[in-house]
Parts: structure tokens; sequence; C-alpha cells
């Protein structure tokens, strides 16, 4: 019995981390037991050797000590500000004036306001909440099919999932050690892409079944001409700006993304503040819910990171090399497989858990077999954003669900979720057919330039050009692992 675990201690590990996840333990809480247990069992075995863990202290202090996830709490903070000062109830109101004259003019409005506040607010809940408080009622009162409206605003809260500035990129881009500002510019196109084919399906359904989704009476639309072109400006002139103040100064290379987050956090106070929205009490709420999230995302960091001290020193990554390596198909297999495996693992893990546990495992592969990490970061990512659309666990249903009007049945928020979830899993075949969609950097080609012309379809992705800033996490592990165990490893 030993001599089995010793031999397959890498499976069984991950094996008993899924069965944890599971049964409803907290994952941060989950990954660390398993380290931990795995790891006295291992040295127990003779396959670790126990100054392994004397590592440990360091690992959690470079948590603490990277620069790079403070763009989570200055993201975080400023999408909250954003959202709770009322700039989602002027954008939907002014644009969903704009729009209102044509058919389907409302769902365009929560299309375009999503993909507004997802590059400005980054934060899903926040979107997602904001349109369901303030546009479902409206679309139900005006005839919507509550399938239809309801998809939409849950699709479009996603956005903040793929467009930066993202919260989940940041977190991609530290796992496979890569830059975030590379990440952020290669996702942008990606996301956009996303959102036209959101408005093509609106488009398609106002024309196969016009009543799904009427044009606003002549009533309803209070503003018309000069005044709606002036209130619009108005409106809308704000946030472009502060898209530009964070995005822009980040791929003109001016600043860091951190220093981003930190610019943009200050525009939205000021935005608030000339808004005359800003108080204590929305002050005090916002840093409560950024405190919260950041926490949360440093407990899953630090239990990861126990995680992967124990996983890589029972050759954990070499099993997973080469279970992905011998698939059939090369890379494209390799995408294929990895693909439908994060799409099934999104059924019961948010993105967070998924790029803390299982991106971490997939980077190594990837690199090895030639695909650029940076492009593969969005291509999962953009996969990832079906863990807030999966039924019956998706975060922007349950969001959606606990603002929605009681009128709205929970089935429709399902079913209203599934075409958008189809369309996500369009766009991440789409990424893989044409990977250029996700390119980044002046002169950047995915493909190897001595293998493009023989075969363009194998996805011969280009690394010799990117820049290692940082070693990645395995690599540490691994240099980890030589110096403490030499020989003495299994």
């Amino acid at each position: 019995m030993m001599d089995f675990i010793a031999q397959n201690m890498a499976p069984i590990m991950f094996g008993c981390l899924v069965l944890f996840m599971l049964f409803g333990y907290p994952v941060a809480f989950a990954l660390a037991a398993n380290g931990i247990i795995f790891g006295w069992i291992g040295i127990e075995l003779g396959l670790l050797h126990p100054a392994l863990f004397q590592a440990m202290p360091e690992r959690i202090f470079g948590i603490m000590n990277n620069d790079t996830l403070l763009a989570i709490p200055f993201f975080t903070f400023m999408g909250l500000i954003l959202e709770r000062s009322g700039m989602a109830e002027d954008l939907l109101d002014t644009i969903g004036q704009l729009f209102g004259p044509i058919r389907g003019g409302l769902a365009y409005a929560v299309i375009f306001v999503g993909a507004l506040l997802a590059a400005t607010t980054g934060v899903v809940a926040a979107s997602v909440i904001s349109m369901g408080l303030i546009s479902l009622p409206i679309m139900m009162r005006y005839g919507y099919d509550t399938r239809l409206a309801s998809g939409v605003i849950a699709a479009s809260g996603t956005l903040a999932q793929i467009i930066p500035p993202s919260l989940v990129l940041i977190v991609m881009a530290d796992a496979l050690g890569r830059s975030v500002g590379d990440m952020y510019e290669a996702a942008l196109l990606p996301g956009l892409v996303l959102t036209g084919l959101y408005v093509g399906y609106v488009l398609i359904v106002t024309l196969v079944k016009p009543g799904a989704a009427p044009a606003l009476p002549a009533e309803a639309r209070t503003k018309r001409g000069m005044t709606l072109f002036v209130h619009a400006m108005l409106v809308m002139v704000p946030p472009l700006l502060l898209i530009f103040l964070v995005l822009g100064t980040i791929f003109l290379g001016i600043a860091t993304p951190t220093e981003g987050g930190a610019m943009g956090a200050a525009g939205a106070l000021i935005m608030a503040l000339l808004r005359k929205r800003l108080s204590l009490g929305l002050l005090k709420q916002a840093m409560e819910a950024t405190a919260r999230l950041t926490t949360f995302v440093v407990f899953i960091l630090v239990g990861a990171r126990v995680f992967s001290l124990t996983f890589y020193g029972v050759d954990g990554h070499v099993w997973v090399e080469h279970l992905l390596t011998d698939l059939p198909g090369g890379q494209i297999g390799f995408l294929i497989v990895v693909n439908v495996l994060v799409f099934l693992l999104a059924f019961f893990l948010d993105f967070f858990e998924l790029a803390f546990i299982v991106v971490p495992l997939l980077g190594p592969v990837a690199e090895k077999l030639g695909i650029d990490l940076i492009w593969f970061g969005v291509l999962l990512g953009v996969n990832m954003q079906t863990s807030f659309m999966h039924p019956p666990f998706g975060f922007a249903l349950f969001y959606l669900r606990s603002v929605a009007p009681k009128s709205v049945k929970t089935s429709d928020i399902y079913w209203g979720a599934v075409p958008f979830v189809l369309i996500q899993v369009i766009m991440v075949g789409l990424i893989i057919t044409f990977p250029n969609i996700a390119s980044y950097g002046e002169g950047h080609d995915v493909y190897h330039s001595n293998q493009s012309q023989e075969a363009p379809t194998e996805l011969q992705l280009n690394l010799d050009d990117v820049e290692h800033n940082e070693q990645s996490t395995q690599q540490d592990d691994n240099a980890l692992l030589k110096q403490l165990q030499g020989g003495e490893s299994k």
C-alpha cells in the first residue's frame, strides 16, 4: 500500500484536493491542508527532505512583497467607487435613450454600458448588480423577452473578466510569470470582438423574433436632438477619460499596471466628488469590500503556494507534463483538451480558484509545446469567463437573481445564459483558429517565423521575443528542489 502511494503521490494528491473542494471546504484551506498533509506523508516515505518546508516563510513573504498584486485592491476600489457613485445608472439611462428608437435598443445599451463598466470597474458583481437593478425592470416593462433580457445583463457584466483592467488577467499574468501590461494589450481585441458577438446575437434575435426586443415607445424617450447629444457627452466623457488615464498610460508604457490602478482609484474619487456622490459611508463600504476581496485572493494564493511546494516536490509537475504532452494532435490536441477541462472545472470553481490551482500546472506544459504564455493566458481568461455564466453555479446568475424582480423566474435566468455561454465558447474557438486576435507588442507575431508558412494551423506560437522579467513559480520550485533534495527525491 505504501509503495502504491509513493509511486502515485501526485495523482492521489490532486484527487484529494478535488474531493476536498467537492465537499465544500474553503479553497484556501483545502489547498494548504493538502500541501501540509501530503508533505508530511512524503517526508515519512522518504520522498521529501524535511528542509523543504523551511522555505515556506520566505515564499509567503514573497506573496506579500509582490508589487503586481497591489493592482487588485486599486482596481477593485476604483470599480466600487464608480459603481456606487451612480455612474452605471447615468450611463444606462443616457445610452438607453440613444438606442431607444431602434428595435433591441435597450439590449444594445446594456451591452455597450457593460463594456464601458468593464473598462472602468473590472468587477463582475458591480456590473451585473448595477444593470440588473436599473435595466431589467425597464426591459420587462417594455415587453422584452425575459430570457433575452436576463441573459444580456449577465453576459454583459462578465465582460469585466476579459476587458482590461480585469482582475483575472492580473492573477493570470502573475501565475504565468508574464507582464500584466502585455496581458492587457493582448486581451483588449478579444474583449471587443466578444462584445461584437453579443451585439450580433441580439441583432439576430430582433430579426427572427421582433417581439422579443421592441423599440422604446415615443413617450419613454424624454430627451431628443441636441439636448440628448449634449447630455450623452457629459455622461460619457468622464469614464472615457478615466479609461485613457488607466489603460492608455499602461499601453503607452508611462505607468505600470499598479501605478495605473492607483491613478484609476484617485480618478474615481475625483469623479465621485465632482458628482457630489462621495461620502464617508461610501468610502467605508468600498474599503471594506476591497479588503474582503484582497484578503480572499491572498489567502488562496498562500494556500496555493503550500500546495505547489509539496506537489512539485513529489514530481507532480512531471506527472502533469507527461499527461498533457503525450496527447495526440500536438499543440491543437493540447489546447482542445485543456479548454474542455477548464470549461468543465468552471462548473464548480470560480476564476480565482482556476487561476491559482490549474493555470500554474498548465503553463509549463504550454511553454514546452512552444505556446506563447501571454496568448495562452488570454485564451484561458476567455474560457474562464464561462465560470460566471454556467448554470447552476454561475456567480453572475446568482448576482442577477438577487436583484431581479420576483416575476423573473430562476429558470429564465439560467436558460437566458445558455446562448451567451455558447458565444463565449465560439470566442475560444476563434482565438485558437485566428491566434493573432490576441497578439501584443509592436511587430509581435504569434507564429514562429520559420514555421508559419509550413503549418500555420499548428499554432507555432513564438516565445523567443518575450522578455522574462521574473521567474515563474514553477521555476522557483524546481530550483528549490534541486538545492534541498539533491538525489534524495524519488
